[in-house]
């Protein structure tokens, strides 16, 4: 009779705790990488500093599962006006610039700000991403930064990314990308102007010592002419006894 091969304990459940693994690892991947027809049009970071340089990205879904996104139109705020910006080399794109005519007329180029950017001719397949970073050359105050985008796909059908959120109101369908810009911090505007009542107090006496010295020294070159003559006359009388 034939004796019953032995029986491996343990592996039911080093099995199962395989099993265990894979599905938590299956969860955690589809919470870090939400649907991309989920997402809008938007603009990272969410703050910039007033009057600093910035990196803004605009990252644009690909929406749609029959078409490809082939075009974008970022228009930027009228005010406050942003002077300079530098669009990032995208391998398959072509980048044009746009500057807003001059305020009076005029064909004058310093000081025009930026009125939008198009990137045309490349391509945001179905279910992906592109970002389409920009760097501005100084983040200008006075509020947010409202952009709108307009997003093309390959069968023409444009989206325009350009509705403002109202507070207290649901997010709008086709939500404006938009930037905060922080406030100016009260304590270093407060460290800012003592430093230039500092800069100033030091000024002011350097230049009461420098006149000080300045004065000692032509009271002194005056006396030392004074002694000079003075040791140079040949008194009365010895000039009447030669």
């Amino acid at each position: 009779m034939r004796a019953p091969s032995p029986r491996i304990r343990g592996a039911k459940p080093f099995r199962g705790r395989r099993l265990v693994v894979a599905a938590l690892a299956g969860v955690a991947v589809t919470l870090a990488c939400p649907p991309v027809a989920d997402a809008h049009v938007a603009a990272t970071p969410d703050t910039v500093a007033p009057g600093e340089p910035a990196t803004i990205s605009f990252r644009v879904p690909n929406e749609r599962d029959d078409a490809t996104t082939v075009r974008l139109e970022v228009l930027f705020p009228a005010g406050p006006g942003i002077g300079s910006a530098t669009p990032a080399n995208l391998p398959g794109w072509k980048i044009s610039v746009h500057e807003r005519p001059a305020a009076g007329g005029g064909d004058g180029m310093a000081g025009k700000p930026v009125a939008s950017i198009v990137w045309d001719g490349g391509t945001v397949p179905a279910g992906t991403f592109q970002e389409f970073p920009v760097r501005i050359g100084e983040v200008p105050a006075g509020g947010p930064l409202a952009f709108q985008a307009l997003q093309t796909y390959s069968d023409g059908q444009v989206v325009r990314w350009a509705d403002p959120a109202q507070p207290g109101q649901p997010e709008p369908e086709h939500p404006a990308p938009v930037v905060t810009v922080a406030p100016v911090a009260p304590a270093a505007a407060a460290k800012v102007s003592d430093v230039d009542v500092l800069a100033r107090v030091l000024g002011g006496a350097a230049l009461a010592v420098a006149l000080v010295a300045g004065g000692a020294a032509w009271l002194r070159g005056r006396a030392g002419g004074r002694r000079s003559d003075a040791a140079g006359e040949v008194p009365e009388r010895e000039k009447v006894q030669l």
